[in-house]
């Protein structure tokens, strides 16, 4: 998987335990704590930072995972797109976050199926 090495590997595959935990990717990507914080009442709904519950070093890894991540050909253009939109105080920032938790959805799928990472995109198609 772009990004991840041995180090990285191990220390999220401790940080998880037993993948079957997670009903979904959604779920795993809750347990990481890089999702926003939301205050709902009524029909109001509001997004606040992230929740940074769970583990630190989880957290770290993917982290560290989506900088060198963000450099491989498959998600180096929607990064920097992301990082642009947002602006410089904050858009690497922003956008770091949202490529650790495409890359924790990945590591469910391929945990889950049992299977080496393929990313999702068109598929090349053959002319005659």
């Amino acid at each position: 998987m772009p990004g991840i090495g041995d180090i990285l590997a191990y220390t999220i595959a401790a940080e998880l335990g037993d993948i079957s935990r997670f009903a979904g990717p959604k779920k795993l990507c809750g347990y990481t704590g890089l999702c926003p914080r939301v205050y709902q009442s009524g029909d109001k709904d509001y997004r606040g930072p992230l929740s940074k519950k769970g583990p630190v070093y989880l957290r770290w890894a993917l982290i560290e995972a989506a900088v060198h991540a963000s450099r491989h050909p498959r998600y180096h253009d929607h990064y920097q797109a992301t990082k642009k939109r947002l602006g410089k105080q904050r858009g690497s920032k922003v956008a770091r976050v949202e490529l650790a938790r495409t890359l924790s959805e990945a590591i469910w799928h391929m945990l889950t199926k049992h299977q080496a990472f393929r990313p999702a995109g068109p598929t090349v198609a053959l002319v005659a």
